[in-house]
């Protein structure tokens, strides 16, 4: 397939970015040389951070269209130098990879691959300083430690270089380009979740996006409120912002365009819905569209690992950001599913030489992709399904996806005026569902949604109900629609 000519809206305001790739020798996998140890691709300049951001944006405009092949012979190259840094610098996986036969240097075949074991949260709980190197190359810049939201059960802490952060940024800004978001718009943010944080009724705001795009494009303003504001507060923030641009979570979305529609509130310049952090339903996608006609645009990603995959410009599927992270989806035998399958996501950074995460079992499920239509060389992830820990467990130890379609919703809503819903697992038998109503609910209500419940999860459950003014979203400002607390 030949490579498309860029039409991102960057590439006039700089050459680099946008320039057809020139012809490169048969088999050669990348004609860019690197200025920093350890790092083969995307390439590194020996220059400052924008210009550096500036290069890899150049670079990955070429990548994204590379053959499916060729993206990861280089990828293999990459991880041929990860693995190499890691057997020397990182008694953890010193000990791991001398286990799994595996000599350090060089390139990794994909037959290779599948003996390093998986990494798990445990695993670095457990393993603690032993995962951080104990010699950084130069040139990685200074590092900084996240710890993760726990959403999981399991929090944990990571470490990450200052040149992972640039890749970050690079691909932060490889999403604008390819949806084509007009850097000079006002973007509004509810994602913050501390006490004291963008509080209503003013939030905070910035006269940019963020210090990220400093020397690279000039934007418009950003105005952010707190994720723990009620609706009527954010929608009423939401209105006197009139914002082009929304990032927040899927269920505050949702939430906010069921509330718009509700009371016939529009929002004018809205173009797009940004929304990270948990999975962004269909009833997600048709919400925003009702309420503001802006069509949702997801990104898939992690603190610890970075972006995944971001959406398709052309379609609602996601890309995996190869460049920067290898993904495996692996099925319960730990073997590679096909296009149409859904398993574990297995993700390895590979440009954090801090703390490597090599076969990290993040623990989301995810559906694999037919090759996109785009053209694309980039691999596709149909959906993300979440987190596996939320799939429904039957009393067989089969395991099912309680994901509910917009005809699920609809036959849901015709029984009781509910303004919110949990499912919560607690035994192989018994779901509590946790119900925000409108009035309470009379027997024969409860009864058609037990059934309901059966019907649809397949199985003759127990079914409780807890009744809540409003259901709670976790610390971090997320929800879940479904909960399985069956060890």
């Amino acid at each position: 397939m030949q490579r498309r000519p860029s039409n991102d809206p960057a590439a006039a305001a700089d050459p680099g970015i946008g320039r057809a790739a020139q012809r490169e020798r048969p088999g050669s996998v990348s004609a860019s040389a690197s200025a920093v140890t350890g790092i083969a691709w995307p390439a590194v300049p020996a220059t400052g951070r924008a210009a550096t951001i500036r290069a890899v944006l150049s670079q990955l405009d070429q990548t994204q269209w590379w053959p499916a092949e060729k993206i990861r012979r280089a990828q293999d190259r990459q991880l041929g130098l990860l693995l190499a840094h890691a057997h020397r610098t990182v008694p953890f996986y010193r000990k791991r990879l001398v286990r799994a036969g595996l000599a350090p240097g060089g390139t990794v075949g994909v037959a290779d691959w599948p003996r390093i074991p998986l990494l798990t949260r445990a695993d670095i709980q457990e393993a603690g300083e032993a995962l951080l190197t104990r010699d950084l190359p130069a040139g990685h810049g200074r590092v900084h430690d996240i710890f993760t939201s726990g959403s999981t059960g399991r929090p944990i802490r990571a470490l990450r270089t200052e040149l992972w952060a640039w890749f970050w940024r690079a691909l932060t800004i490889r999403d604008h380009l390819w949806h084509r978001r007009d850097f000079g718009g006002k973007l509004a943010v509810i994602r913050h979740s501390g006490k004291n944080e963008d509080p209503y009724p003013d939030g905070t705001a910035s006269p940019n996006w963020s210090s990220a795009y400093r020397g690279l494009f000039a934007t418009g303003p950003a105005v952010g409120l707190n994720v723990h504001c009620t609706v009527e507060q954010q929608v009423d923030w939401l209105r006197r912002q009139d914002p082009d641009y929304l990032l927040t979570h899927p269920t505050i979305a949702r939430r906010l365009a069921e509330h718009c529609l509700a009371h016939g509130i529009r929002l004018p310049r809205l173009r797009q819905l940004l929304t990270y952090g948990e999975v962004a339903t269909p009833m997600v996608r048709a919400a925003s569209r009702a309420a503001w006609g802006a069509p949702a645009i997801d990104m898939y990603s992690t603190r610890e690992v970075g972006y995944l995959a971001l959406q398709c410009p052309e379609h609602e599927h996601y890309h995996v950001q190869a460049e920067a992270t290898l993904i495996e989806v692996l099925d319960e035998h730990g073997r590679p599913c096909a296009p149409g399958q859904v398993g574990r996501v297995v993700a390895t950074p590979l440009h954090n030489f801090a703390m490597p995460l090599i076969r990290y079992d993040i623990g989301d499920q995810a559906e694999v992709g037919e090759p996109c239509p785009c053209g694309r060389g980039l691999p596709v992830l149909r959906r993300i399904l979440g987190r596996t820990q939320n799939m429904f467990v039957l009393p067989s130890g089969e395991r099912l996806w309680p994901m509910l379609s917009s005809d699920n919703v609809a036959a849901l809503l015709a029984i009781a005026p509910i303004r919110q819903y949990q499912f919560v697992q607690k035994s192989p038998e018994l779901i509590v569902l946790r119900l925000a109503v409108a009035r309470d609910l009379s027997p024969l209500e409860e009864d058609a949604l037990r059934r309901w419940v059966r019907e649809k999860f397949g199985h003759p459950f127990r079914v409780a109900f807890e009744y809540h003014a409003e259901i709670p979203l976790t610390a971090a400002g997320k929800f879940q629609d479904f909960v399985c607390e069956v060890a």
